[in-house]
């Protein structure tokens, strides 16, 4: 052991004090490793980065506020409303609050409550109600900005919210009480099929990672190789060699990993204020989990003294030469094989399971998904070899990329290897994400063309549910109104002991409401009817037992539980006739007394909810945004809905954000590792560069040579991907019971792939034309 650590040492010796060359391959070295480094500690930072913005969450959430009723009023206790908006599809929310003591509660992010009339606001919402574009926000929210609320107080640095004082706020407003801050928001746990999900899109996107960290400690190979023969010459044995070639690769890893921690804290503070999607950190959530930070440093060079071992039992170092420069012996192609066939098998075998089944496990998913990956990687150089084996002829572009591929395809393949495996992987997420679409993002039979906003207010005000309706047909931009103020009707009298009191709902609409509510006939301002619902009889005799042509009802249910309040009596005339519902625009079918505003007095109801559903004119522009104006104008803590027939679950949604985040950083990771590994590669030919431009060799034909040496192995690579992604999709889609819904999902992604790999020759081609200048004939 003492002897195998003195030759680790002596090869980091040596890749240290080489001289320009070597510093240059130990750099790249490390750059190459930092990259990958860096990717991994954000990876390893998503629990932290979960576990703040919950914690943060839960911090300003009113103590106990599901039962806020039982609290008493104290020097401390505070009346509060949650408050939603949206501005131009953006999510706004916020807390209104009144004080009911001298000292009371303040939420986290603030130093005092804001006072009446005043507001407290996000950076994100100070910027947007600052702006041009935030005009009509500013008059939905005309409170004075006093403060702007901490990171403790906010889930990200691009969350709109705010604290609002209100003076006029109370328990029989709707507002609830609380005596602290620092409640628990109940989270939806992930169903089985979504873990599965989450585990292999980490494994995905992380792979790749993990290849190029393997890749790039291989640096600088054939320069090394030549190094080592003359180690050979002045005595060292063959196994000497190996481990002294371990020691450079150790080398570069180590500062590897010092330049991966700078980069990943350079890079999280700037990605600390981006919004990728609705995703997005403060910078200091990027906080490794100590565990995984420690994995990850001792992995890395761990990694790299391996992977130098097992590539060097493939080069005989003589002391004259290295054998791999003589024709190389072909690779063994039943191992390559078996790792993907072996990866999908674990998968396909595995039980399956719907939503409401149970799953595999997910660490046999994450092995199953592993394996094929790599199996793919290592299938590639094969791939490669055998391909170019076969080719000859052609242009003298063509022909020396060609020849080059035939002497070192191996290094050609690594390249692009990060490529094959990212693509691959995509395609069988992408897959996976189309079959359980359909489970996650429903169609309902909400109906947008006869209205698009839901209005509800939980105040029981007639007087409040008139106002209402009234100011909404009067908002620019509104064509047309549903406007309903609905309360509990019962059967009065005594009840037998051991029943149930009748019951239905009392709704009060005009003639054009209660015709999009049921179908009425005829209607003129006071008639009432009696509305059943389509195809359910027992319903149907339900609501017969509560709403008798010619006999009473009573509308205030408080009765029911406070013996001092008299019943308020109405006649249901013996005119109304029985119809049926007919579902409004939110799919809902309606039910039970129907009446017209001159049948009933809706000022007299003490109960009452008021709903509305809104028409716009969609040739009108922010005419949403006007609506709810009026919305907040009446009550800002109404509840105002945008009406949609797709709804998307929200975890799988957040999946779904958090995969596209991670996909664009390690694109960008791979397209940096191509652009590193082509300039080390063009690095090492340097000489040879300079010498066909010295025989005459243009040197246009060398930039398409160098194009065709990356074109080719990313095309067979993109090919593999394909074929291996696909198989390991249709894999995933039999774990989770479900079929394939689209076979072309590989175009664009695979597309993407041979794009990022244009650009990265693109930008190889100045260091190329710099490497073949004539000084590259220089030698010592």
């Amino acid at each position: 052991m003492t002897r195998r650590l003195h030759e680790l040492a002596l090869g980091a010796k040596f890749a240290v004090t080489g001289g320009r060359e070597g510093w240059v391959r130990t750099v790249l070295t490390a750059i190459g490793v930092g990259l990958g480094v860096a990717l991994l500690f954000v990876a390893a930072s998503i629990p932290h980065v979960n576990e703040a913005g919950n914690l943060r969450a839960d911090a300003r959430v009113p103590a106990a506020s599901g039962s806020a009723k039982g609290f008493a009023r104290t020097d401390a206790s505070v009346l509060f409303a949650p408050v939603y908006t949206e501005y131009h599809d953006d999510g706004i929310s916020g807390l209104l609050l009144r004080p009911e003591g001298p000292h009371p509660a303040v939420p986290p992010g603030l130093s005092a409550l804001p006072g009446p009339g005043e507001m407290a606001v996000s950076p994100a919402l100070r910027a947007l109600l600052g702006s041009p574009s935030g005009e009509l926000l500013r008059k939905r929210l005309p409170y004075k900005i006093t403060a702007s609320i901490g990171d403790a107080g906010l889930l990200d640095p691009n969350e709109l919210f705010y604290y609002a004082g209100s003076a006029t706020l109370s328990q029989a407003g709707g507002a609830a009480r609380t005596n602290a801050f620092g409640g628990h928001l109940d989270k939806v746990p992930l169903t089985p099929v979504l873990v599965a999900l989450t585990v292999v899109s980490c494994v995905v996107l992380l792979t790749p990672v993990l290849i190029f960290i393997a890749t790039a400690v291989r640096f600088g190979g054939e320069r090394r190789d030549r190094r080592l023969a003359a180690l050979r010459l002045v005595g060292a044995d063959t196994a000497m060699t190996r481990w002294i070639a371990a020691g450079e690769a150790l080398a570069g890893s180590a500062l590897g990993l010092g330049l991966g921690v700078a980069f990943f804290l350079g890079g999280r503070e700037l990605i600390g204020g981006v919004q990728l999607w609705s995703f997005a950190a403060f910078p200091a959530d990027f906080t490794p989990a100590p565990a995984l930070a420690a994995l990850v440093l001792l992995a890395v060079p761990l990694a790299a003294v391996v992977v130098t071992l097992f590539a060097m039992r493939a080069v005989s170092v003589e002391p004259l030469g290295v054998v791999r420069a003589n024709r190389p012996r072909g690779r063994r192609l039943w191992w390559r094989l078996v790792l993907p066939a072996l990866g999908v098998s674990v998968i396909t075998l595995s039980p399956t399971g719907g939503l409401d089944r149970v799953t595999p496990d997910p660490d046999l998913v994450a092995f199953g998904t592993i394996l094929t990956l790599i199996g793919l990687a290592a299938l590639l150089p094969w791939v490669v070899e055998a391909a170019v084996a076969r080719l000859h002829g052609g242009p003298v572009a063509w022909q020396l990329a060609v020849r080059r591929l035939q002497l070192s395809g191996g290094t050609a393949s690594r390249a692009v290897g990060g490529i094959t495996v990212a693509v691959a992987g995509a395609i069988s997420l992408t897959m996976m994400s189309a079959g359980l679409h359909d489970d996650f993002v429903r169609m309902n039979d909400h109906d947008p063309g006869r209205a698009q906003i839901d209005v509800v207010s939980q105040v029981p005000s007639g007087e409040r549910a008139q106002r209402m309706i009234r100011e909404f047909r009067g908002t620019t931009g509104v064509k047309s109104v549903i406007g309903t103020v609905e309360t509990y009707a019962t059967r009065p009298g005594t009840v037998p002991k051991g029943g149930i009191r009748p019951t239905t709902t009392l709704t009060v609409g005009d003639c054009a409401t209660l015709t999009e509510l049921a179908r009425v006939g005829s209607c003129t301002d006071g008639d009432t009817f009696v509305v059943h619902p389509t195809d359910d009889k027992r319903q149907a005799a339900w609501i017969d037992q509560a709403a008798r042509p010619g006999e009473a009802v009573n509308l205030d249910t408080r009765t029911d539980y406070d013996s001092s309040i008299k019943p308020l009596l109405w006649t249901l005339p013996k005119s109304a006739r029985t119809v049926d519902s007919r579902p409004d625009p939110m799919g809902e079918q309606r039910s039970g007394i129907f009446a017209t505003p001159g049948a009933v007095d809706v000022t007299r109801l003490p109960s009452a909810e008021t709903k509305a559903m809104v028409k716009v004119d969609p040739d009108v522009p922010d005419a949403v945004e006007y609506v709810r104006n009026t919305a907040a104008a009446i009550d800002p803590a109404m509840t105002v809905r945008t009406i949609r027939n797709v709804e998307r679950d929200k975890n799988y949604a957040s999946i779904q954000k958090g995969l596209r985040a991670g996909a664009i950083a390690t694109m960008l990771l791979i397209a940096l590792s191509l652009l590193v590994s082509q300039i080390e590669q063009l690095r090492e030919r340097r000489r040879l560069l300079s010498v066909l431009v010295a025989f005459g060799t243009r040197r246009s034909s060398l930039g398409l040579s160098v194009l065709w040496q990356t074109a080719v192995p990313v095309v067979l690579g993109l090919a593999l991907a394909v074929a291996g992604g696909t198989a390991l999709g249709a894999a995933l889609l039999h774990m989770v019971d479900k079929e394939i819904t689209d076979w072309w999902t590989f175009v664009p992604l695979a597309g993407t792939g041979a794009a990022a790999v244009l650009v990265v020759t693109v930008l190889s081609l100045p260091p190329l034309w710099r490497l073949m200048r004539p000084d590259g004939l220089r030698t010592e």
